[in-house]
């Protein structure tokens, strides 16, 4: 019976390689980061599988990559990064990029403290779980025309700010300024337009939240300052993506890829990697409409914020600008995009090459000095945040430049489940679950007793584990960790 250790490779304490030799077809090694603790499930779970399958896709350059939250997904894994080189015959998949299209996060900065907002934490809640639609098909306050929501797939989170949801300077702080270029929103079919037409503004279900959460812990005071935090500071966390939209937009080029594997005699040792050439019609074609679907998921942060931000200034008694709740930074973690990288060359020559980097629940985490970072936190480096589970922590990071050279910027987008939702669902029961948040004082409320039972915390990896993983791997840096005081779940 072979095990993990007969499998893997260990380059280091944080680093762990399938050699190309593991299977027929691997074009390059698959390296997973982790620690030795969390690589039985990793094996078990058969996420390295899925991250050797992609090292067999074309065009891949570097390693085939995975975070250390990897598990189980369709195609890629998720927590796997890969890119492809455009001019190489490299490819666009819709399973590295996952149903829901920039499903991402948001974090919000307030100038309260913990005993300002501890004592109006339960109403706190309960007006976020009012005012902010969530669970399975819910619908927000607006009902789009085709042309709006067009208009809307185009300009993402601009679009939600020229509408009054949210301030000019949230822009500079949402990934990509909130709008992926080259969206065409012909390309979407009409069933996902009518999929999200009444959802713009929606929290969702499944493991989308909204969290207010206590800055608990400073690891740098420097990075903390740039970024407006401070100790016994309340946050909060906003996270959920496409809905139904971007869930269709998979659904539908995945046909188109099943064709196109077959067009161009394209190998896979797994369908649900189906894929085409970058530079082919398919693969324009899904790139343009994945674009647009992003776009959706920032409005979608975007006005989710703006409720937010409303209903906080509504509890607490003030204007959002007293409380000063401004956005620290949004990142999306399922997407693939064009980005300028340093390649290795024939003769170990350094080259910067466009390629098209797939991150399907891994986040981007660019360091210091990087030219996409908003310019008041280029000093220091991208704000990189690592949402938990509810009953346990969230973290911000810094990217640093090892990133760049390892990852293509990249790093672990959360905890990563442990078990499946259906298992999580005979394991716990609603009653308990909500005794325990209780006990630790934490206040849920969420759209459905299901949706709730498959969130428990002990259904995901314990995050500060997964989060010292890249901290001591050095792709990024923890500058300050925060816990729950109040969530609600889709």
């Amino acid at each position: 019976m072979t095990g993990w250790r007969d499998v893997f490779v260990k380059l280091d304490d944080y680093r762990f390689m399938i050699p190309r030799t593991f299977m027929p077809g691997m074009r390059t090694d698959a390296v997973i980061y982790a620690n030795e603790e969390m690589m039985p499930h990793i094996y078990s779970d058969n996420a390295h599988v899925q991250a050797a399958n992609v090292a067999c896709l074309p065009g891949i350059v570097g390693n085939s990559l995975a975070m250390p939250d990897i598990h189980l997904g369709y195609g890629f894994p998720i927590g796997g990064v890969a890119a492809f080189d455009p001019e190489n015959d490299g490819v666009i998949s819709p399973g590295g990029v996952g149903y829901d299209i920039n499903c991402g996060v948001r974090l919000l900065r307030t100038n309260l403290s913990f005993a300002e907002v501890q004592p109006k934490i339960k109403d706190i809640v309960a007006r976020l779980a009012s005012n902010v639609p969530s669970g399975v098909g819910s619908e927000g306050p607006l009902s789009l025309s085709v042309r709006d929501l067009d208009k809307l797939l185009v300009d993402g989170a601009g679009w939600a700010v020229a509408h009054g949801y949210g301030e000019p300077n949230d822009i500079l702080h949402t990934e990509e300024h909130g709008a992926l270029p080259g969206a065409d929103p012909s390309l979407v079919s009409a069933h996902a337009k009518e999929r999200g037409t009444s959802q713009q503004g929606t929290l969702g279900s499944g493991n989308h939240f909204l969290e207010v959460q206590l800055v608990e812990e400073i690891y740098d005071e420097k990075t903390a300052a740039v970024f407006g935090l401070f100790k016994d500071q309340v946050t909060i966390m906003v996270h959920s993506g496409s809905r139904g939209l971007g869930h269709q937009v998979c659904t539908d080029y995945i046909k188109v890829m099943y064709e196109a594997i077959r067009k161009y005699n394209i190998s896979l040792p797994d369908r649900q990697l189906c894929c085409a050439p970058i530079n082919s019609p398919e693969g324009k074609r899904y790139y343009v409409a994945m674009a647009a679907a992003a776009n959706f998921a920032w409005a979608n942060r975007q006005m989710l914020m703006h409720q937010t931000r409303e209903s906080f200034a509504q509890e607490m008694g003030a204007s959002p600008e007293k409380l000063g709740i401004s956005l620290i930074y949004d990142v999306t973690h399922n997407i693939a995009k064009m980005e300028r990288h340093r390649v290795k060359g024939p003769g170990s020559r350094v080259q910067e090459k466009m390629l098209c980097v797939h991150r399907k629940g891994a986040t981007r985490a660019f360091p210091a000095n990087h030219p996409d970072i908003p310019e008041d936190y280029r000093e220091v480096g991208q704000p990189v945040l690592i949402p938990g589970d509810m009953g346990r922590y969230s973290y911000i990071l810094v990217g640093c430049e090892k990133a760049m050279e390892e990852t293509w910027g990249s790093v672990c987008h959360g905890a990563g489940r442990l078990m499946s939702r259906a298992e999580a669902m005979r394991k716990f029961s609603t009653a308990d679950l909500i005794k325990e948040l209780d006990r630790k004082g934490i206040i849920v409320m969420a759209a459905s007793k299901k949706g709730l039972v498959e969130e428990a915390p002990e259904a995901y990896k314990d995050v500060r584990e997964v989060v010292d993983v890249v901290h001591n791997a050095g792709l990024a840096k923890k500058v300050a960790r925060m816990r729950p005081l109040g969530v609600v779940k889709g």
